[in-house]
């Protein structure tokens, strides 16, 4: 019988409870004395987050399937939870077992998005762990992983290794190297060294990096023999045998973000578009096979009770068995009564006819996300989507019984001018007059009522767009102005309602993405003011990671407003995502000159990921 780390006292004094109690069904409980590594597996954020994130829970049950390694959860505590712990001084714990997360061998945390940065130090400061990495003379190896760590350096003062790339390849080797380690007594300093050669795996107090009078970074190389220069990637070669297979998810007690069974169809993306990092970092596509699909969501959902199932990709309708699966799906899942949810879904006919059939969409909305405007910023950004294209998945909606429409754009694209922005509440107009054209009245579900939604546009790591200049907050504000304005003037305003991104989230987020090892020292200090959640709105304070950036002499402009260039040294070129500099830096020209290339299955355009044998480069 376990007790648990909070008392009823406390449980009944915060909000949502059940976030920190553990024992949910399929939650997998080991008896410590049994296993040689405990493994706490954190999401810095809240639960309901958290339990949404798929790699972390497929990482949760690989680990915990070997005998010798107890995977348990940790998520960041709320505010009010936070405040009490400090109190108290409760240190942080890990669900399964509640006991304290400084007592286990490593603490893996995922780096899903950069805004997450100060609540990292959240949990390493609540788990009584050193915040920097050189102060830790004992205690958890802690290790990162995700999207944001093929850019670990704002980050590197904090933790011991990164893992990059995907987790199903070597944590193995990993766990048994730390074993031998272990048995034979030997410091921190050798295990690290050791964990460094193995592939994949980035110790960031094994690299020394210097600076150029102008800011910029003059050196980075490993300061040990046999510390790699160039840390690779790992990824799945063969989703049939390298994939691990989920067969019963953890139930949560509360209603999660993504409250569903997830079924990941594959990874990697063939489109290209020249803003997205996952559809580099993630290169090359790989499907899973339909009969193991089919297997497996039935598995997940005879295991979960789930009502809902939800098929997870970048680009669901690239899917080459896209068809069967979903008929598959609608055979089995309308005797049980349980929805399908369709995401990355391009709208055209197929998409259309498929959500007809498995949900009550007509009640619902649709969403385009044309990122542009106008079709020349289209074309720079390797969309792939025309204007015909988007005009005829509308109709063939209208005409199918919706009648609102969710539009999604970014502003602040490279190249982007004024008549671009406008484009915007133009291409929203011409769908409005698309819907009063081409339905008759009586035909009508109601007036159309459009969505618009704009993001400011943020370069990341391994992109084309990475040696690209952002704008100021001001300029994007002004952006926004623009668009509001451009909107209303529209015949169809009354139907068009605009939402936009909040403009100094997005600066930070340009910030700590592209940032170096200098950043880390900003935000260990807006950490120490009082900055945490910071992706949530409600809690983001811009003037605190200002303060900390003049307190630490660190120039935003510098890292957000600058455009780079070709022959400079990226903070994040040690590692090697798979996509080549050469290939990235070509698409960078092609698209200042506005020219569109094709996607990977139309023509291969020679990325670097070819190298892998396998997936869409092999079919």
């Amino acid at each position: 019988m376990r007790n648990l780390a909070l008392s009823d006292e406390i449980l009944l004094s915060v909000d949502k409870a059940a976030r920190y109690i553990g024992g949910e069904v399929n939650s997998i409980m080991k008896d410590p004395g049994t296993v040689d590594i405990r493994f706490a597996m954190c999401f810095p954020d809240v639960y309901e987050i958290g339990m949404s994130n798929l790699g972390m829970m497929i990482l949760y049950d690989m680990f915990n399937a070997r005998k010798d390694v107890w995977c348990e959860r940790v998520f960041s505590p709320w505010s009010d939870l936070d405040q009490l712990m400090r109190q108290q001084k409760i240190p942080l714990f890990a669900l399964e077992s509640q006991e304290p997360v400084r007592n286990f061998d490593f603490l893996g945390i995922t780096l899903g998005y950069e805004m997450c940065y100060t609540n990292v130090l959240q949990v390493l400061d609540l788990s009584g762990i050193p915040l920097i990495a050189k102060d830790r003379k004992e205690g958890p190896f802690v290790i990162g992983g995700g999207a944001c760590a093929y850019n670990p350096e704002p980050l590197a003062d904090f933790f011991d290794l990164f893992y990059i790339g995907e987790g199903e390849t070597v944590y193995d080797e990993l766990f048994d190297l730390y074993k031998e380690w272990k048995d034979q007594g030997l410091s921190r300093e050798e295990f690290l060294y050791r964990a460094s050669r193995v592939p994949g795996i980035y110790v960031p107090s094994l690299y020394k990096v210097t600076y150029a009078e102008d800011g910029t970074i003059g050196s980075f190389h490993p300061v040990r023999e046999g510390v790699p220069e160039k840390v690779e990637k790992q990824l799945v070669i063969s989703m049939d045998k390298g994939y691990h297979r989920i067969q019963a998810p953890v139930v949560p007690f509360i209603k999660a973000t993504q409250d569903r069974v997830t079924l990941e169809i594959q990874r990697g993306c063939i489109r290209g578009c020249r803003f997205c990092q996952a559809g580099m970092i993630y290169r090359p596509t790989r499907e899973r096979k339909v009969e193991e699909l089919m297997s497996s969501a039935m598995e997940m959902l005879k295991n979960t009770g789930h009502e809902e199932i939800s098929l997870s990709s970048l680009s669901s309708s690239d899917y080459t068995d896209l068809p069967r699966l979903v008929q598959f799906l609608i055979d089995e899942c309308r005797e049980r009564c349980i929805n399908i949810s369709l995401p990355s879904l391009r709208i055209d006919a197929f998409a259309l006819d498929v959500m007809s059939k498995v949900q009550d969409v007509k009640k619902s909305s649709l969403t385009f996300a044309p990122e542009a405007g106008s079709q020349r910023l289209r074309d720079v950004i390797n969309k792939g989507l025309t204007e015909e294209v988007i005009l005829r998945g509308a109709s063939d909606a209208f005409h199918g019984g919706w009648n609102r429409v969710k539009l999604y754009f970014m502003l602040g694209l490279p190249t982007e001018t004024e008549e671009d922005i406008k484009g915007i509440a133009h291409l929203s107009e011409k769908i409005a007059e698309t819907y009063y054209d081409e339905i008759p009245k009586s035909e009508r579900q109601g007036k159309i009522q459009i969505t618009v939604s704009t993001s400011f546009f943020v370069p990341k790591p391994f992109t084309p767009f990475q040696w690209a200049p952002m704008y100021r907050e001001e300029d994007f504000i002004e952006k926004a102005r623009i668009t509001k304005n451009e909107i209303r003037s529209q015949k169809n305003q009354k139907c068009i309602r605009y939402n936009w991104h909040e403009p100094d989230v997005t600066i930070l987020e340009g910030f700590l993405a592209r940032g170096d090892r200098r950043c880390g020292k900003v935000i260990l200090s807006a950490y120490k003011k009082g900055a945490l959640y910071d992706a949530w709105t409600e809690n983001f304070r811009f003037p605190l990671w200002k303060e900390a950036m003049a307190e630490n002499d660190i120039d935003l402009d510098f890292y957000t407003i600058r455009e780079r260039r070709k022959d400079e040294i990226l903070p994040w070129d040690f590692i090697d995502a798979g996509v080549r500099r050469e290939f990235l830096w070509r698409e960078w020209e092609r698209a200042l000159s506005c020219q569109v290339t094709p996607n990977c299955r139309a023509a291969c355009q020679g990325c670097g990921a070819r190298r892998y044998e396998t997936g869409v480069c092999f079919e």
